[in-house]
């Protein structure tokens, strides 16, 4: 079988190619599903899909509607002839649709008699079945009618929920990021027809001075603007999957209260018995049209209870882990002295001190302050991501002071009475977004970590070629230019797989 369509990828485009492997490999039909919210609703969407679609019509409404406009048809079940219902039809001729075959749409009313009777008389005509989970947009990707990218695009438009993954994914979906990985697959394609055409004629004279030198010029040129791309601190995937967020700090520095605050809810136990949070809670948020996973944790101190031990074992994981951290300290004991303060270094030693680094990187750190090494890039971006938050100033009533300067940024409230918060939660927005980037400037971002693993082996092999000799290893420089395009081809689905396809659409609702 394999062999047989091995053969037939040689003689056919590769869209027909995967559009006759689907036929063959799975079988075709007709299906259907709703494709609205389940419950009670004003109105419910049914699609339907494949080679019968217009007979679904003829039984079903008499008559077909003209293409791609909307007629409001009564409904009658094919075998009864009973009417189901009064609704809008429509008839989408394929390739011109969403799967690029013939669909219909029935828009009925949204109870629950009149959707089980659509289903059910569609389920009895014959060669229909029920669509499985984003079976439609599978179809639409068989069909050519999207790539791989835009298909996960359009996943992360429907699972969006805050204003930057929507606009994130409907960039995407439209094919922001599959036209990038298309392009430099095609200047991959055109540099190995270069070194190819090199091997075939070289020795007849009838190739181009100098052609492999710019085959290696313009490798060398997207190997740049490769690692750029991948080089985003995941940016696009921070944004997808939500910004994590750990509120860190010693017992009863408030920091069940600031998640409290944060949420404007009782998500967290509120106690002056230090202790009292031994594990962590985590709460999903929207700040500034960016999704949060703000975590509250346990105490950071030695202990010699085994519970809290363990709790502040996890505490310390989650700041490790957390794309930016809040250390929240209590005015009523913290020290400011205006003149010698120093923010960054305080931040670096209270992480020390609170277990989340180690000693290495300390004394690391405190060597390079000592060489002058500020502009570090490395170092500037985690102290970006890092927030001192000094709470329950209502406590201390001289505390004014102007905000520290340096690297880190500072602020200072009361999560009892409020003052300062609004300070802070804008702060903490600026933070968040700088972690996310703005998804409609630029180049789009990656969103997976399937393109990550993709683009880096894709690197990996032309950076391969790039270290061969240009003349006496050119059969060699063909086959990593080769395996470099493969792999751009794996992200944008031009080589792929059934594992790959199963991965993709396993998170997809029916009737998607």
């Amino acid at each position: 079988m394999m062999s047989w369509m091995k053969h037939l990828a040689c003689h056919l485009g590769h869209t027909q190619c995967r559009r006759v492997s689907h036929q063959v490999l799975h079988g075709r039909g007709t299906i259907f599903a709703l494709s609205s919210s389940h419950g009670r609703a004003g109105v419910a969407v049914i699609r339907v899909s494949g080679p019968s679609t217009s007979e679904s019509l003829r039984q079903m409404v008499r008559r077909i509607p003209p293409p791609r406009k909307a007629a409001l048809r009564r409904i009658y079940h094919p075998q009864s002839t009973e009417a189901i219902d009064k609704g809008l039809v429509l008839w989408f001729p394929g390739p011109r649709s969403f799967t690029g075959e013939d669909c219909a749409e029935f828009q009925v009313h949204g109870g629950a008699a009149v959707v089980t009777a659509m289903l059910t008389a569609l389920g009895e005509l014959p060669g229909f079945r029920h669509a499985e989970a984003g079976e439609f947009t599978k179809r639409a990707y068989m069909n050519g009618q999207l790539d791989l990218t835009e298909v996960e695009g359009l996943s992360d438009l429907i699972s969006a929920e805050t204003e930057a993954q929507r606009h994130q994914a409907l960039r995407q979906m439209e094919g922001d990021l599959g036209n990038m990985y298309m392009a430099w697959r095609k200047r991959i394609i055109k540099c190995l027809a270069n070194v190819e055409a090199y091997i075939d004629f070289s020795e007849d004279e009838n190739i181009e001075d100098g052609v492999l030198h710019h085959a290696r010029s313009e490798v060398k040129v997207m190997v740049g603007e490769m690692k750029s791309h991948l080089h985003d601190n995941r940016r696009g995937e921070r944004l997808r999957s939500g910004v994590r967020v750990a509120i860190i700090g010693e017992p009863n520095v408030g920091k069940s209260s600031l998640l409290n605050a944060l949420c404007q809810r009782p998500a967290a136990i509120v106690s002056p018995i230090a202790g009292t949070t031994r594990d962590v809670v985590e709460t999903a948020l929207n700040i500034g049209g960016y999704p949060v996973l703000l975590s509250d944790t346990a105490g950071l101190r030695e202990t010699g209870d085994a519970v809290e031990k363990e709790g502040v074992r996890r505490a310390v994981e989650r700041a490790k882990q957390a794309d930016i951290k809040i250390i929240l300290v209590d005015a009523t004991t913290f020290s400011l002295d205006h003149t010698n303060f120093e923010v960054d270094k305080f931040v670096s030693d209270h992480l020390h001190d609170l277990g989340v680094t180690d000693r290495t990187k300390h004394e690391d750190r405190e060597a390079e302050r000592e060489m002058a090494v500020a502009e570090d890039a490395v170092q500037q971006s985690e102290d970006r991501h890092t927030v001192l938050v000094v709470n329950k100033c209502d406590l201390v009533p001289s505390w004014n002071p102007p905000c520290p300067a340096g690297d880190v940024p500072t602020a200072a409230l009361s999560c009892t009475t409020g003052a300062g918060m609004k300070n802070f939660t804008n702060l903490l927005a600026e933070r968040v977004k700088l972690a996310c980037g703005n998804p409609l400037s630029g180049n789009p971002s990656l969103t997976k970590a399937r393109h990550r693993h993709h683009l880096t082996q894709c690197v990996s092999h032309l950076e391969s070629y790039l270290n061969l000799e240009q003349d006496t290893d050119v059969v060699l420089s063909a086959h990593q230019l080769r395996k470099a395009a493969r792999e751009l081809g794996k992200i944008t689905g031009k080589i792929t797989s059934e594992d790959i396809l199963d991965i993709i659409f396993k998170d997809f609702c029916i009737g998607k």
